[in-house]
């Protein structure tokens, strides 16, 4: 009788607007992040999400296409939320209060860094999985460059600093940060976020 049901329930349509498949896929999305969380990336299987879910995998295959789509969607919940830029003060403080924030992020919450691996592990194929990736990878780099971006392109940076390429502006002032932590080099404290952004506006100040 339960496989019955769960073949009917796979022939009919995915309808979001379903409060029982809404729930369905909230279970399964739970169970993916609790697994990520605790077991990293290798812990996020179809069977495990299955089991700790208590979601038919039937059911789970009608809301994702395996393993790839559920780490994404667990990343995409548990990533936090990007920083807001503050551009109405001086540019050195507000490139500052970023930098403190991006090595909190860091310290505090490797699956940032955990996330930007398993994507490069991952590369997203022109035509493959468009929903799946795009709206990570969009949020993952929406986490580094946006609110730089506000700042480097604010009236004062523009004012202050030469004409800055600006992925490579932010690759100078974050790269550091993912590096002191990949390697276990240091832990980069706020007078390093100081050095960091003292050192960038050095080289790039208007003569």
């Amino acid at each position: 009788m339960a496989g019955r049901r769960e073949r009917e329930e796979q022939a009919q349509p995915v309808d979001d607007l379903d409060p029982r498949l809404a729930r369905s896929r909230n279970r399964l999305v739970d169970a993916a992040s609790a697994l990520l969380s605790s077991g990293g990336v290798d812990a996020v299987t179809v069977g495990a999400v299955a089991r700790m879910s208590r979601v038919a995998r039937t059911t789970l295959y009608r809301h994702f296409d395996g393993t790839t789509d559920l780490l994404a969607a667990a990343f995409e919940r548990l990533l936090p939320h990007a920083q807001v830029a503050d551009t109405s003060g001086p540019i050195r403080e507000s490139l500052v209060r970023l930098l403190r924030g991006q090595a909190a992020l860091i310290e505090q919450a490797p699956l940032q860094l955990t996330t930007l691996a398993w994507l490069a592990m991952v590369p997203e194929e022109p035509g493959e999985r468009p929903n799946t990736l795009a709206p990570l990878r969009a949020r993952v780099i929406a986490q580094y460059r946006e609110p730089f971006d506000r700042v480097l392109n604010s009236e004062a940076a523009r004012s202050e600093l030469d004409e800055l390429d600006t992925e490579l502006a932010i690759a100078q002032l974050v790269g550091p940060l993912v590096f002191a932590r990949l390697s276990g080099l240091r832990s980069m404290s706020t007078a390093d976020c100081g050095q960091l952004v003292d050192d960038f506006l050095s080289a790039h100040r208007r003569n």
